[in-house]
């Protein structure tokens, strides 16, 4: 009897091979490498996404502290914040991440296009977002809002500018983006770039209205 790996006859007497390795397996025994349930490009987005949340969440957290320990909040002879002014931005930026969603689902059909226009209207409404935060800023300064206003001051322009710092980075992720897409770098042979940059662009937007709510309407 033949050792078991080796030549056998099948049932017409004919010579065949060991049979071949089950499915999986390599020719050496070894496992054939599988794809990853999640790309490194996401993944990476994901750790730093959850870097970031834990240094909002320590701003907000000192802000509550010396909020609380306030006995009147805001201080007297403090100007007011624009309520309704920010309240309309913030339905500006909101509004964003409608014509990224929609980019996002044409870059997958590979409608290169409407990509570039999706992404071009995310930046200009994220930049009519900071053009009114910025004059509203210029205002309240006016009005003698400032870092050195004590807490108030100091926890409104720490909160609301570490915000508006990201929103910038995430402009300038866009325009490298558009820049990647126009020029052929990106596109359906190469999403993730793009994908990556939405997931970026959806998490600043969504950060906002916690910011607005806790700092202009609490």
């Amino acid at each position: 009897m033949a050792p078991t790996g080796l030549v056998e006859r099948d049932a017409r007497g004919d010579r065949r091979g060991p049979p071949p390795p089950e499915r999986g397996d390599g020719w050496g025994g070894s496992p054939v490498p599988r794809r990853a349930p999640l790309d490194n490009a996401r993944l990476g987005l994901l750790i730093f996404l959850g870097a970031e949340t834990m240094f909002f969440s320590a701003l907000i957290g000192g802000y509550l502290v010396l909020r609380v320990a306030s006995a009147v909040w805001p201080p007297p002879l403090q100007p007011r914040l624009p309520v309704l002014v920010t309240g309309l931005n913030t339905l500006c930026l909101l509004a964003s991440s409608v014509p990224m969603a929609i980019a996002t689902r044409a870059l997958w059909r590979g409608d290169i296009g409407r990509v570039v226009r999706g992404f071009a209207a995310s930046a200009a409404l994220g930049g009519v977002f900071l053009l009114v935060q910025g004059y509203e800023w210029v205002r309240l300064v006016h009005f003698g809002l400032t870092v050195s206003s004590g807490s108030y001051g100091s926890t409104f322009y720490t909160l609301i500018g570490t915000h508006a710092l990201h929103v910038v980075g995430a402009l300038v992720w866009v325009g490298v983006t558009l820049w990647g897409l126009r020029s052929g770098r990106f596109g359906l042979s190469r999403p993730m770039p793009v994908a990556v940059c939405a997931m970026y662009w959806h998490y600043v937007v969504a950060l906002w209205p916690v910011l607005y709510v806790l700092v202009y309407l609490a």
